[in-house]
C-alpha cells in the first residue's frame, strides 16, 4: 500500500520556493510527593473571557529538578556532574556549542511572536519547516529551548543563561498576548505555539496530513523546552509557561470522548503527537496538578499499547518516529500510577525493534516506516535510519534501564549513539545551521545528506551533540553503586557522595580505559559494563592487580571495596573484527571493529563482493585478511579502505557488503565442493569458522569432518563431495 508524501520528501519539494532531552531528577522532598486529590475536572474549550485565575494556580516557584519515582532503581546524574574529556565525542560537542552561542534569538521567535501579534524585530524565521506560514512551525523553537538549555547545564556560560532566561521570558510575552488579544482569540489563556488553535481544532475533526501536520508534535517540543529550560537551566519563569499550556491541553482533550482521541492518534502525522504523554506526565511530577496527568493518559494510542502489551508485533506500515516516543511516555505514566500494562509495553516495543528492525548502525525504518520485522537487507537504500528515531530509542533504552539495569540497554544506546548519533553531526563548524542527518542511508554507495535547519532531525540533532554525557554514569538510588555504562573520557563529580571520578579513554578509538579516584571514597560497589562485543577478552585492574572476576559479555562486573582518593581502576577490551549478518539474508553483512561500525569507501551503486574465508589460518581471524591503516580505526580490504562511520563527511559509503563464499576452500585447497547453506542461511564455512580458533590443524580437520558428515546426513552434501571437503582441509595443513 502507498503511503503520503514523507515530511522529508516535502521538504525537499518545498526547498526551492522557500525530540527529549535528558531532565535532572532528585529524590522527591515530602512537599513535591504531595499530590492533588480531588477529581479532575471537565473542562470545556473555555474563552479567556470565562476562565478565572484560580484556572491557572501557579507551580512552586522556584526552579528545581523533577523528583526521582520510587519505579527506579538506576538514576542519572545531571548534565553539570559529567565533564567530557578530550575527543571527538568533545569536538563533535564543541561544533554544537558554537552553533547554539550564535544564532539569533529572535530568529527562532520570530514565528511566535507573529503569531501573537508583537514585533518581530526584523527577524526572519530559520526556514525548512520553521517559516511563517508552516504547519509546524514552533517545533524548532522547542528544540532550540533544550539545546540552550544543555549547553548551559553543561558549560555554566553565563552568556549562554542570558540567552535561555531571553528565550523564555519572550515566550512568556506572547502567550500573555495571545490570552489577551490573540486573533482568534485561543480557548483558553494557556496556549502558546507559533500558529493559531486551527489546527488542534482540525485535527478533532480528523482533519489529514498534509492540511495539517502533527499539532500536538509541536506542542511537545515546546513544552519539553520549557521544562529542560526550568530543570537544566534553573528558569522559574519556564515552569509557569508550561504548566499554564498544560492546564490548556487539559481543557481540550480531557472532554473528547475516548474514541475520538483514539482515532485522532491513529491518522498518519496529524495524530502524531512526539512525547505529550511524557512531558505531561513530566509536569505533573512537578506541579502536582492532577489535571496534568490526567492529560498524559488522554495520549493512550490503545490499540498498539494493547498489542505490545501483549506482545503482539503490528508494527509493519507504521510510521517509526510517529511511535516511538510514546513508550518513553508510557514509561513515565507508568512512574506515576504503577499501572503495569505501559510498563510491559515499552520493553514489549523496544524488542520489537531492537534487533528485528535495527540496522547494524542502530538506527530503522525506511522513508520514517516500520518495515516488516526481519527485513534488512531487503530495505537497504539511500533513506534509512531516520536521526530522530534513534534519538527517540536511545531516549526509550535509558529510561528502561531506571526501571531494570539490563546491560542490553546499555549495549543497544552504545551502538545508536557510537555509530549512528555521532555520525551524524558533519565535522565542520557552522552558526547559521545545525549541519546534521536527516535519514542516514543504509545502501550501497550512499551519501550522508547535512544541513537541516527547522526539520525534525535538525531540532533532536540540535540536543543530541550537547548531551552526550548523559548516559555515561548512573547510580543506584540508594546511592551505593556506580554504574560505568560507556567508556568515555569524562570527569564524574558526585556531590552527595563527595566523589570525583575521572575516566581517561581514547573511545571509540581501542585502547586501555582508566578511572581514577580524584576525591573522596568510601563503600561503594561499581559496576563495569562488560560490551556484548567484548568476546577478546575483558580484564580489569585495580592499583595494577589483575581482579578474579569473572566478566561476561553482555553484562556488568561488579567490584565491591572501600574505594580512597587516587585508587586506579583499568579496564582492557581488546577489540576484534567481526561481522554482522542481516536477519533476512545473512550473506549480506557489515563490519565491526569492536563497537565501532566500519564503511568501505566507494562510489559503487551495486553491493561490493567481499570473500574471506580462504585467507583463513588457524586462528580464524578477519585481521588475516582485513588490514589495519596507519591511521587509527581505518582498515584495507579487497582494494577498499573501510572507515569509521562517525567521520562526520560527505564521501560516498557501504554500510553492508555481499559475503561471496561460493566453493569450500581452505588456503590454497580448494575442495571443488558448493558452500551450501542451511535453510537459515548459514553455509558450511560459516558454521565451521564461527568455531575458530582451533588450537591445532588436527583439531581443525575434526571439526571439518564433523561438520562434513552433518551435511551428508542432511543430504547437503553427497558422500563425495563430503570425502573431498575433508580430504581438503587435511591438505591444507592450515598454521596459526
Amino acid at each position: 500500500m502507498s503511503q503520503p508524501p514523507t515530511r522529508r520528501r516535502l521538504l525537499t519539494l518545498a526547498a526551492g520556493t522557500a525530540a527529549a532531552a535528558p531532565l535532572t531528577y532528585a529524590a522527591p522532598s515530602i512537599a513535591q510527593a504531595a499530590r492533588v486529590t480531588q477529581a479532575t475536572q471537565a473542562a470545556g474549550a473555555t474563552q479567556v473571557a470565562e476562565a478565572g485565575p484560580a484556572a491557572h494556580a501557579a507551580p512552586r516557584a522556584a526552579a528545581g529538578p523533577i523528583p526521582v519515582p520510587a519505579t527506579w532503581s538506576v538514576r542519572p546524574f545531571p548534565l553539570d556532574q559529567v565533564t567530557l574529556g578530550d575527543g571527538v565525542f568533545r569536538r563533535k560537542r564543541d561544533l554544537m556549542l558554537e552553533y547554539a552561542r550564535s544564532y539569533p534569538a529572535d530568529r527562532i521567535l520570530a514565528v511566535f511572536r507573529a503569531n501573537a501579534g508583537l514585533d518581530t524585530r526584523g527577524a526572519r524565521p530559520p526556514g525548512g519547516w520553521e517559516t511563517s506560514d508552516g504547519n509546524l512551525r514552533g517545533h524548532f523553537g522547542g528544540h532550540f529551548l533544550t539545546l540552550v538549555a544543555q549547553a548551559y547545564a553543561d558549560t555554566k556560560e553565563p552568556a549562554l543563561k542570558t540567552k535561555l532566561d531571553y528565550l523564555v521570558g519572550a515566550l512568556g510575552e506572547c502567550q500573555q498576548a495571545l490570552a489577551e488579544h490573540g486573533s482568534p482569540r485561543p480557548s483558553h489563556p494557556g496556549y502558546l505555539a507559533a500558529y493559531p488553535e486551527t489546527q488542534f481544532v482540525l485535527l478533532e475533526n480528523y482533519t489529514t496530513y498534509p492540511t495539517i501536520w502533527a499539532p500536538y508534535y509541536t506542542c511537545h517540543k515546546i513544552l519539553r523546552g520549557l521544562l529542560d529550560a526550568h530543570t537544566l537551566g534553573g528558569n522559574a519563569q519556564a515552569l509557569t509557561i508550561a504548566a499554564k499550556m498544560g492546564d490548556w491541553v487539559h481543557s481540550r482533550l480531557g472532554r473528547l470522548p475516548k474514541a475520538q482521541l483514539e482515532r485522532m492518534w491513529s491518522i498518519y502525522i496529524a495524530g502524531e503527537y512526539g512525547g505529550m504523554n511524557e512531558v505531561m506526565a513530566d509536569l505533573y511530577a512537578l506541579t502536582g496538578r492532577a489535571e496534568h496527568l490526567a492529560a498524559a493518559r488522554c495520549f493512550d494510542n490503545t490499540a498498539l499499547l494493547a498489542a505490545c502489551a501483549e506482545d503482539r508485533d503490528i508494527l509493519e506500515g507504521r510510521h517509526a518516529n510517529q511511535h516511538i516516543p510514546q513508550f518513553t511516555g508510557y514509561l513515565r505514566v507508568f512512574d506515576q500510577t504503577g499501572e503495569e500494562q505501559y510498563d510491559v509495553a515499552a520493553r514489549n516495543f523496544w524488542g520489537m525493534v531492537v534487533g528485528p528492525r535495527t540496522y547494524s548502525l542502530g538506527g530503522t525504518g525506511q522513508g520514517e516506516m516500520f518495515r516488516a520485522r526481519g527485513a534488512v537487507a531487503a530495505t537497504l537504500d539511500d533513506k534509512n535510519a531516520e536521526t530522530c528515531a534513534t534519538y527517540n530509542m536511545l531516549k526509550l533504552s535509558r529510561q528502561l534501564f531506571f526501571h531494570e539495569p539490563d546491560a542490553a540497554y546499555m549495549d543497544y544506546y552504545e551502538r545508536g549513539l557510537t555509530n549512528h548519533i555521532l555520525a551524524s553531526r558533519r565535522d565542520a563548524r557552522s552558526t547559521d545551521s545545525p549541519e546534521v542527518t536527516y535519514f542516514v542511508g543504509m545502501g550501497p554507495g550512499v551519501v550522508r545528506d547535512y544541513g537541516n535547519t527547522g526539520t525534525c532531525c535538525g531540532g533532536t540533532g540540535m540536543e543530541n551533540h550537547t548531551k552526550y554525557q548523559d548516559s555515561v554514569y548512573f547510580r543506584s538510588t540508594d546511592g551505593d553503586a556506580l554504574y560505568v555504562n560507556l567508556y568515555l573520557a569524562s570527569t564524574l563529580r558526585w556531590p552527595e557522595r563527595g566523589l570525583v571520578v575521572e575516566q581517561t579513554s581514547d573511545y571509540p578509538a581501542e585502547g586501555v580505559r582508566t578511572l581514577t579516584f580524584r576525591e573522596g571514597g568510601g563503600r561503594l560497589d561499581l559496576r563495569l559494563r562488560v560490551p556484548s562485543w567484548a568476546t577478546a577478552g575483558f580484564t580489569v585492574t585495580v592499583n595494577g592487580v589483575r581482579q578474579p572476576a569473572a566478566a561476561v559479555p553482555g553484562s556488568y562486573l561488579t567490584l565491591s571495596r572501600d574505594w580512597r582518593r587516587g585508587d586506579r581502576v583499568t579496564v582492557s577490551a581488546p577489540y576484534r573484527l567481526r561481522v554482522e549478518r542481516a536477519l533476512d539474508d545473512p550473506t549480506v553483512q557489515s563490519v565491526f571493529y569492536g563497537p565501532v561500525l566500519l564503511v568501505a569507501r566507494s562510489q559503487e551503486q551495486g553491493f561490493r563482493s567481499f570473500s574471506f574465508y580462504k585467507s583463513f589460518t588457524l586462528r580464524g581471524d578477519l585481521a588475516d585478511v582485513i588490514k589495519a591503516e596507519g591511521r587509527p580505526l581505518h582498515f584495507t580490504t579487497h582494494g577498499l579502505t573501510l572507515a569509521p562511520f562517525h567521520l562526520g563527511d560527505d564521501a560516498p559509503y557501504h554500510a553492508y557488503f555481499r559475503r561471496a563464499e561460493p566453493v569450500v576452500v581452505f588456503g590454497t585447497a580448494d575442495s571443488g565442493v558448493p558452500n551450501r547453506a542451511r535453510n537459515d542461511g548459514l553455509t558450511f564455512l560459516d558454521v565451521l569458522w564461527d568455531q575458530a580458533p582451533f588450537t591445532t590443524s588436527g583439531r581443525f580437520v575434526q571439526a571439518v569432518r564433523t561438520l562434513a558428515d552433518t551435511w551428508l546426513a542432511e543430504a547437503r552434501f553427497t558422500r563425495a563431495e563430503r570425502d573431498a571437503v575433508v580430504a581438503a582441509a587435511v591438505r591444507a595443513n592450515l598454521r596459526s
